[in-house]
């Protein structure tokens, strides 16, 4: 079987072949390859080549050992860089210039090459991230000037047109320092004597010759004597008087430079010195009537011109040129009813009335002008007759009509001057409303109706019969607001929502309450999407009327928001809030009703309800409301809670002990037990208390109040050994409760070992390490240990962990620092603490303790404001005004009878105890401890601010 491969003679052979190679034989071209038939170069024709490439590449001839300067004896460093001929493999040259490279060479160098450009790829990410982030930081450090001022340039585009065009000119900056600097090294020598009195004698003329021969002057004073100083002292105040005189021959009243003053033209002269200061600034009053006239001359009928060269000469008191000037700007420009205006101004008194005139005949149909020679008029019945003129002329002027009505007295006249107005001006929607007001209300409704059809966009008209019907009391059968809507909808005129809000509020301000909720009602809605926030929307805009003291707009907006958001909490606590503030006791009772109809699961609006009938006296009403919010919320602690608080402030104690036990069984919570303790022990049931707080505390190991209360009712039995085994192990089971660690550490300091309580307060911080209560704390023991020095490194080392802490920052001013260095302790403070209440407070204290009485309150007010929740400023405010509201009732004010003072003191007084009962307080350290006294349990607020006040030193 014959093979497919062809033989080895018929096959072609391998490229670069050469027969006989491997025998020694060298490979030949023949004619046929290539031409005629050759010898390889001969090794002379090799040397020689290579000598020549050498001398071109500017190196030694080489030989066959190397190059000649080293077979000459030439040293070279043995580290020396290849030739070039040897570094690019594709431009070999010299020896190599002969060689061939096959198809495998290519293949390998094809190969490393793909090898070389992957690694380079691994490596390229990690490399162009180093260079970019050495490239940042060269540029971080070394910013261009460009860059430097690029934040500069780009607020540039804010600035406007005018404050380009108000920029000053750079004026020569460099010459002027210049001049400063050589003005500033000048030296200044007092007058000599003889200088001043050369002076006084310059103007005198007559000499006489002495009996001992020296020349005298006039006054006999010889040359030679002694120095009078009387002389030289009148001489300086004749020298004075000169300057004074010269002063007053080149200027005049205007200037300020006369001495004398004219007593009638005073105040004229005082006006054209400020006008004269005006053109200063754009240049000399000569300087300027040239170029105005200039401009008369070149455009005669240009009549800005002739007004500003009339009143170039006013200001300059050439008030006769001006009314030339305006004459004949006038006759050259009688169509513009500007330079009229001005020509009347500039003459009246004269013969105004005949300019007006003139004027109105080339300008008959000029309101402004018909208006001005209205004006001129003093008699009613000439002022109507030119108004009747000007109505033949202009019938179409709203303005003319309006003044014309003006002038009438009688309404049936007005009524009718409006009417034929209205007709005459259709368009006119203010002479329609003007016309509908002095109207009867049933004729004012045909008014406004044919005013709508007139001017249909025109959303005041609908206003109008809006608040007309509200007047008539009708508002509720007619829902004119809804028909305004679809009307102005259905013309493409209907306004934005934001300003209907305005036209409500506006509606507000002129007592129209109904209209204005009938705006909000339809109008409210407008534009807004179910996509679109509605709920904060309307939010806002309720805060916003709030703000501006829009009230019956806030309601009304409330009022649309909860009907489409029917169920929403927070819109029924905000209603609630605006009546109890802004409104009235039977409004938030309906608010709050029909609050918890629409969220029966939300016990705040319950307990809010059952809150305001209890403060009302109505204690069995509160109590039903507590019933239904049981039926809607049976296991909830809070409504639970509510119900033993109104028991117990009602005396109810055995009903109250039963709710507390249902409560426990039912929705037995932690709280619920703190509650159970709190009122035992109020109630002075120590042993039941205990008892409770054990059973609690099998329950809720880790609830910290109930470990702080048993350890109390031990301290409070003297059981020192208890009550200190009952706060170690609270603060084992709660290390984060900074309350216990209080408790236990003033037990020990209570019982004289300091020590101990030392060591509690080092644990404490390490379990809660930037607790500023733990600090101060720890500052206090070593203060009320005398140890000063070291309370003073305690401090130091509290601010450097918790700088922000008012409490620290106010211990360490009044107890830590000496009374002079308060103040910029103080001032320190504020930069670290920005609002703090408790801060605030020390800073009262101290101008209150300089007697700076209204600085002293505006402080407390605003630490008031800052924590309205902190017990301790109101308590401090209080009794700031106890001490001194005398002088402080009013800052600068000292009333002239001491009765009417202490009226606004108590006012003052009472305003204060009115808004802390308001926000019932319940945090601050003096406030705390005696709020939360079993003692105090059933006092009001009123009464809590007494205790503290007193307490508070």
């Amino acid at each position: 079987m014959a093979s497919g491969r062809k033989d080895f003679l018929s096959q072609a052979a391998p490229e670069n072949y050469v027969a006989g190679l491997g025998r020694g034989a060298t490979g030949f071209t023949t004619r046929s390859d290539l031409g005629p038939a050759r010898e390889g170069p001969t090794p002379e024709q090799i040397q020689a080549a290579l000598t020549k490439r050498a001398q071109q590449l500017g190196a030694a001839a080489p030989t066959a050992y190397g190059n000649n300067s080293r077979e000459k004896g030439g040293k070279e460093d043995e580290k020396e860089e290849e030739d070039e001929r040897f570094q690019d493999p594709d431009n070999e040259v010299g020896l190599f210039a002969y060689g061939q490279f096959d198809q495998e060479d290519d293949e390998a160098d094809r190969i490393y090459q793909e090898v070389d450009e992957k690694m380079d790829k691994r490596r390229r990410a990690r490399r162009e991230a180093r260079e970019k982030a050495e490239r940042e930081d060269f540029e971080s450090k070394n910013p261009k000037i460009q860059q430097q001022f690029a934040d500069l340039k780009r607020t540039l585009a804010s600035v406007s047109e005018e404050d380009w065009a108000n920029l000053p000119e750079v004026g020569d900056l460099t010459g002027k320092n210049r001049r400063d600097k050589q003005n500033s090294r000048q030296r200044f020598y007092a007058v000599p004597d003889s200088v001043l009195a050369g002076a006084r004698d310059s103007a005198q003329y007559g000499t006489t010759v002495a009996e001992d021969g020296s020349q005298t002057n006039a006054e006999g004073e010889g040359a030679g004597t002694m120095t009078n100083f009387a002389d030289i002292g009148a001489a300086r105040d004749k020298v004075l008087q000169v300057r004074l005189d010269q002063a007053a021959l080149s200027g005049d009243a205007a200037s300020g430079s006369a001495t004398s003053i004219d007593p009638t033209g005073y105040l004229t002269s005082l006006n054209k010195s400020e006008s004269k200061s005006s053109e200063a600034e754009v240049g000399d009053v000569k300087r300027v009537r040239v170029l105005l006239e200039s401009v008369t001359k070149t455009n005669p009928k240009h009549a800005p011109g002739w007004i500003a060269l009339a009143r170039l000469e006013e200001i300059a008191g050439r008030i006769v040129v001006a009314r030339t000037l305006l004459a004949k700007g006038c006759e050259l420009c009688p169509k513009s009813e500007d330079i009229w205006l001005e020509n009347i101004r500039l003459n009246e008194g004269h013969n105004a009335k005949v300019i007006a005139a003139n004027a109105i005949k080339n300008n008959d149909r000029s309101t402004k002008l018909w208006t001005e020679a209205m004006l001129l008029e003093t008699d009613v019945r000439a002022k109507k007759n030119v108004l009747r003129q000007a109505i033949l002329h202009i019938p179409q002027s709203v303005q003319i009509w309006k003044e014309a009505v003006n002038l009438e007295s009688d309404p049936a006249d007005a009524r009718l001057l409006l009417a034929k107005a209205v007709e005459m001006i259709p368009q006119s929607v203010e002479l329609w409303l003007a016309l509908a007001h002095i109207e009867t209300p049933e004729n004012a409704q045909k008014v406004l109706n044919a005013a709508r059809k007139a001017v249909p966009t025109s959303f005041e008209i609908w206003i109008a019969a809006a608040r007309l019907q509200e007047q008539m009391g009708t508002f509720e059968k007619i829902n004119v607001m809804k028909r305004a809507v679809q009307s102005l909808v259905r013309e493409n005129a209907m306004l934005k929502r934001e300003e209907w809000i305005v036209e409500a509020e506006k509606c507000e301000k002129e007592g129209a309450v109904l209209t204005c909720g009938g705006i909000i009602q339809e109008t409210l809605g407008w534009g807004l999407d179910e996509d679109d926030d509605r709920k904060v929307t309307w939010m806002e805009d309720a805060k916003a009327s709030i703000s501006r003291g829009m009230y019956e707009t806030a309601r009304a907006i409330y009022a649309y928001a909860l009907r489409v958001f029917v169920n929403r909490r927070s819109i029924w606590i905000a209603a609630a809030d605006l009546e109890r503030i802004h409104g009235t006791k039977a409004a938030l009772w309906q608010v709050l009703e029909k609050a918890v109809e629409a969220c029966p699961q939300s016990e705040e609006l319950w307990l809010q309800l059952a809150k305001e009938k209890w403060q009302s006296g109505e204690i069995d009403e509160a109590r039903r409301v507590l019933g239904r919010a049981f039926h809607q919320n049976p296991n909830n602690e809070d409504i639970w809670l509510a119900a033993v608080k109104l028991e117990a402030d009602a005396k109810q104690t055995d009903q109250a002990r039963e709710l507390l036990a249902t409560a426990r069984s039912e929705a037995g919570t932690d709280r619920v037990w703190i509650k159970s303790v709190a009122f035992e022990r109020q109630l002075g049931n120590t042993d039941d208390a205990l008892d409770l707080v054990n059973q609690g505390l099998q329950l809720f190991p880790k609830a910290d109040k109930l470990w702080m209360m048993k350890g109390q009712l031990y301290e409070a039995q003297k059981k020192i050994p208890q009550a200190r085994e009952a706060y170690g192990t609270g603060t084992r089971a709660c290390s984060k409760s900074v309350a216990l660690w209080l408790l236990a550490s003033r037990l020990e300091e209570n019982n004289g070992a300091v020590v101990r309580a030392r060591s509690i307060l080092d644990k404490a911080r390490l379990a809660v390490p930037k607790s500023p209560e733990l600090w101060t704390e720890s500052v206090r023991v070593e203060r009320r240990a005398k140890n000063i020095t070291q309370a003073k490194t305690m401090m130091a080392r509290a601010i450097q962990e918790v700088p922000s802490s008012g409490l620290l920052w106010t211990e360490s001013i009044w107890f830590l620092e000496p009374r002079a260095s308060r103040k910029a302790r103080s001032l320190e403070a504020m930069k670290k603490c920005e609002n703090d209440a408790v801060l605030f407070i020390a800073i009262g204290r101290i101008f209150w303790s300089e007697r700076r009485l209204d600085k002293a309150m505006t402080w407390f007010e605003k630490a008031i404001v800052s924590n309205s929740d902190y017990g301790d400023g109101w308590a401090w405010y209080y009794k700031f005004l106890l001490e001194h509201g005398t002088e402080v009732c009013r800052p600068g004010y000292t009333p002239l009878y001491e009765h009417s003072a202490n009226i606004l003191i108590q006012e003052k007084r009472a305003d204060v105890v009115t808004k802390c009962t308001t926000v019932e307080p319940k945090h601050g350290e003096i406030w705390q401890s005696i709020a939360k006294d079993p003692v105090n349990a059933h006092k009001t607020t009123e009464e809590l601010l007494t205790l503290v006040s007193n307490t508070l030193n």
